[in-house]
């Protein structure tokens, strides 16, 4: 395990590799306002087992990253997304795996749209399209007015799970079990809800950032051109979609949407998943990323020689 601070721009980036230097490098992006350690270390020895190099990030804001408010250094999602080329530029990684969760999935389709020379291939996880109106479908979700794509709407109990986020906080204790209590309805109710196991990762999480707050900035950052989702269907970086049956903020057929506009893309349901990662789904989720990067490593080669 090695950590490294990275710069992108004037901000400072806390980064973290583990496994060979050897292996395929596999860039881990989390969702809003998470920090690295949104994927758990248990998923990702899974992926250091199998021969892979992964590389996570705190987000800007979140973590060890730098954090100014919003209004101080306001930004966007492709802002986002260059900070993930500056890990890879830090790391001294050509091209690598990308594997994003939620927001993390859409800066992932705009690294495939403007950096697909520095991709190996592309997961994208609980996410929504570029075409998808999501900071419209909020407001829509507690108006009762349907989405202009007909696509489903986030549940609103999820949203109001998130929205308590911006509640005062002054103890671990109180920290931890709002934190907690926010997984409990974004994992959604088709499987057993392990609290403590949560509760761990949110603890290391809390001691990782030194603070009981939890990040909100993300929510400002300027949406993505809702125009650039006509755009994916000339992405050519190898793409395995991953929807949860159970997401209560990117419900199905989400991910088959994006699936349908990125050609080639191979779309795979897990019965049961929400918008989170919960330790019984880790070896299911590896596995399948596992599988799609060393499809995708092969083919390339396979390509090159011809």
């Amino acid at each position: 395990m090695q950590e490294m601070y990275v710069r992108s721009g004037d901000r400072e980036l806390w980064t973290r590799s583990d496994g060979g230097e050897d292996g395929s490098p596999i860039l881990f992006i989390a969702g809003a306002n998470a920090s690295g350690l949104m994927w758990p270390d248990e998923f990702i020895e899974l992926l250091t087992s199998a021969g892979f190099r992964a590389i996570r990030y705190d987000h800007r804001d979140t973590g060890k990253s730098t954090f100014r408010t919003f209004e101080e250094d306001p930004y966007t999602v492709e802002d986002l997304a260059n900070d993930a080329i500056a890990i890879l530029d830090g790391w001294k990684v050509e091209k690598a795996h990308v594997v994003g969760l939620s927001l993390g999935a859409t800066i992932g389709q705009v690294l495939a749209l403007d950096y697909p020379d520095r991709l190996l291939s592309m997961t994208l996880m609980c996410g929504a399209a570029l075409d998808v109106d999501f900071v419209g479908n909020i407001g829509r979700a507690f108006s009762g007015e349907p989405a202009p794509d007909g696509l489903p709407l986030p549940k609103r109990s999820a949203l109001e799970a998130l929205a308590q986020r911006s509640g005062s906080i002054d103890t671990l204790e109180a920290a931890l079990e709002s934190r907690v209590n926010e997984w409990r309805i974004l994992a959604g109710n088709k499987i057993p809800f392990d609290a403590e196991e949560f509760r761990e990762w949110e603890r290391r999480s809390i001691q990782h950032a030194g603070s009981l707050a939890h990040p909100g900035n993300h929510a400002l950052a300027k949406p993505v051109a809702l125009t650039r989702g006509e755009e994916l269907r000339r992405v050519s970086v190898p793409t395995l979609v991953i929807q949860g049956t159970e997401d209560p903020l990117n419900p199905p057929p989400h991910g088959r949407h994006i699936a349908d506009l990125i050609p080639s893309a191979r779309l795979v349901e897990i019965e049961g998943l929400g918008h989170a990662l919960p330790g019984c789904f880790h070896q299911l989720i590896a596995q399948e990323i596992i599988c799609h990067a060393q499809q995708s490593h092969a083919t390339g080669i396979h390509a090159s020689r011809g």
